[in-house]
């Protein structure tokens, strides 16, 4: 059931790759990490993205929130950034619904760019969430 979910969330997404994170930067693309500070702290951020926590995401983003930080079109592109590229999934998809059309996120998340933009070939095949953080 829990594969199914995310399958389902992802089937609408339009992912970007992390050798394609700054071609979407440069493209005017919004890169959000909502990752927690604690993980920001300890494994740092992508160059050019914004920090806004998941618990208030959606009421940041959200096209028609009057809590919003950015006015958004319905067709901005928005990269979510988590740790492993789960969570920014389903918020993606949740931005989607909320009207947010150019909602997606970064396969992998955090981990799978830095191990892209460092070389690290023993990051690259990691994918699997660890110990509740995301």
């Amino acid at each position: 059931p829990l594969d199914d979910f995310l399958e389902e969330a992802r089937s609408g997404l339009d992912r970007v790759d992390p050798a394609d994170l700054a071609d979407a930067l440069a493209d005017g693309a919004l890169v959000v990490d909502h990752r927690d500070t604690a993980d920001r702290t300890a494994e740092g951020a992508i160059p050019g993205s914004i920090h806004i926590p998941r618990s208030i995401l959606e009421w940041r983003l959200a096209p028609t929130s009057r809590w919003r930080s950015h006015h958004l079109a319905e067709d901005d592109r928005v990269v979510l950034v988590c740790n492993d590229g789960y969570s920014s999934s389903v918020a993606a998809a949740t931005l989607q619904r909320l009207g947010l059309g150019g909602a997606t996120d970064l396969v992998g998340g955090y981990r799978a760019w830095l191990a892209w933009a460092t070389g690290d070939v023993h990051r690259l095949g990691y994918s699997a969430p660890r110990g509740g953080h995301e």
